[in-house]
């Protein structure tokens, strides 16, 4: 059978696959954004047969849709599954995999890599061993290499393998309904973008918290920590999006342009002013977690304060903090902006990313009646409140997936963003650790250090909760 694209997951028995991208495939299949005639072809290490599989996937598609189950919708989306044993680390095993699709004969191909990044270039080697592939998209999932030199490394075994253009870094923040609801914000809206600069506006905030620890990642965290594992992909793209000149087109070619000017616009942190622009944490019992190393000096807290060097931005300070184990999970934007009179409180607009998707507005009134006191009041609009919101509005793996099939990159990292986002937040570690920053503890459930608040408070500025 002829198919229009075969998208071939590699790891296909691991938690990402089962969690994340059946459900967002089975829903896809049901709103009809995959292909009628598509093949999803699972990789797998385990001895499965496609029924034994497909029966195994039932229930993690049952937990994780987004839309409510359906046995009969379910049998239509496994039409498309096909289950191949395959050890991927194996170079000899290429040559079967790629009998069977010659016997597919997919007019394209989509290749995700859900597996360990060492495994990444070991499967694209392989693939590319088979005549009629290197024209496929992969995609691949954070981290992009562990240090600034691995991931020039893994980049340049990449490209020799498959062209630029055809490598997807996706970052499932970029897919969530809020980030890309940034950009509309901000340019649909003349009474926003009209202030949207440092003139206007006094501090920005990002937030990234988290309830849980470090659970069963304790090994890769503890290689990693805050600055790597959330700063210097998730946020820091947050940051582009937001601080980003308004492209000439909507494309992705344009969109990246504008992020990466202000990611190279990002000021270097200096060694007078590193106590002044980092506070980094853990979380009390982290040194217990499993896989951790019982003498750990990694940080699952981290708050920075930022500067963008251009126009726009020259003197307006971006706050991020991210932080395991804070009691909250949530993600949201705050843009604080600037007070006409030093009575008056500030106008805020908070952008809420995850749980709660919406936005909050802040201003200025008079209370009502005879008294010319000024007070404040409030809008608060929440997306997924509704109902027909929930149901239309595509998970971020869903989004992205589609995005992918249709050849739409806007909302996948590209490697010069990447490059430079690894170099800012290596020479940050690195500066840290020549000044002995000091490592604060905070107790599971606080929102991290004090330290992190006293930083803010330093500048005339608080975390907004």
């Amino acid at each position: 059978m002829n198919y229009d694209v075969c998208i071939t997951i590699f790891g296909g028995t691991g938690d990402l696959t089962f969690r994340k991208l059946l459900p967002a495939l089975y829903t896809m299949s049901r709103t009809r954004k995959l292909p009628v005639h598509s093949k999803i072809l699972i990789i797998g290490r385990r001895d499965y047969d496609t029924a034994a599989y497909i029966s195994q996937a039932r229930d993690w598609i049952r937990k994780f849709s987004r839309l409510p189950y359906s046995e009969e919708l379910l049998e239509d989306f496994a039409a498309h599954l096909e289950y191949y044993r395959m050890d991927f680390s194996d170079r000899s095993a290429y040559e079967g995999l790629g009998q069977a699709y010659e016997a597919m004969q997919a007019a394209s191909h989509i290749f995700y890599f859900a597996v360990a990044p060492r495994f990444f270039s070991v499967i694209a080697a392989g693939l590319k061993t088979i005549t009629g592939l290197t024209d496929g998209k992969i995609i691949i999932e954070k981290p992009f290499g562990e240090t600034l030199a691995s991931a020039r490394e893994l980049n340049r075994q990449l490209e020799s393998c498959f062209g630029p253009d055809n490598i997807y870094r996706i970052d499932h923040y970029l897919g969530k309904e809020m980030i890309r609801n940034i950009q509309t914000i901000r340019f649909s809206n003349p009474v926003f973008a009209n202030a949207w600069n440092g003139k206007m506006i006094e501090a920005v905030e990002i937030s990234a918290l988290e309830d849980v620890g470090v659970e069963t990642r304790g090994g890769y965290y503890d290689a990693s920590g805050a600055l790597k594992d959330m700063v210097q992909n998730h946020l820091f793209q947050i940051l582009s999006i937001l601080a980003m000149e308004r492209p000439e087109a909507f494309t992705g070619e344009e969109m990246h342009a504008r992020q990466l000017e202000v990611l190279k616009a990002l000021r270097p942190v200096s060694p007078e002013d590193i106590e002044q622009s980092l506070v980094l944490g853990q979380y009390d019992g982290y040194r217990k977690e499993p896989l951790v190393s019982p003498e750990s000096v990694t940080e699952t807290y981290a708050c920075m304060r930022l500067f963008i060097d251009n126009e726009r931005w020259s003197g307006t300070p971006f706050y991020i903090r991210t932080g395991k184990k804070t009691g909250l999970r949530e993600t949201e934007v705050a843009v604080i902006f600037r007070r006409p009179d030093a009575e008056t409180e500030p106008d805020i607009l908070l952008i809420k990313i995850q749980p709660t998707e919406g936005i909050y507005l802040r201003f200025n009134i008079k209370r009502p009646g005879d008294s010319e006191e000024v007070i404040t009041a409030s809008m608060d609009f929440c997306q997924n409140c509704i109902l027909e919101n929930q149901v239309n509005t595509p998970e971020a793996y869903e989004r992205l997936l589609t995005a992918c099939i249709e050849g739409e990159r806007s909302w996948f990292s590209q490697w010069d963003q990447v490059e430079i986002s690894w170099n800012y937040i290596e020479q940050l570690k690195q500066l840290a650790a020549s000044r002995n920053l000091p490592l604060y503890p905070y107790l599971p459930g606080t929102r991290g250090p004090r330290e992190a608040e006293t930083l803010l408070n330093t500048f005339g500025h608080h975390w907004l909760e």
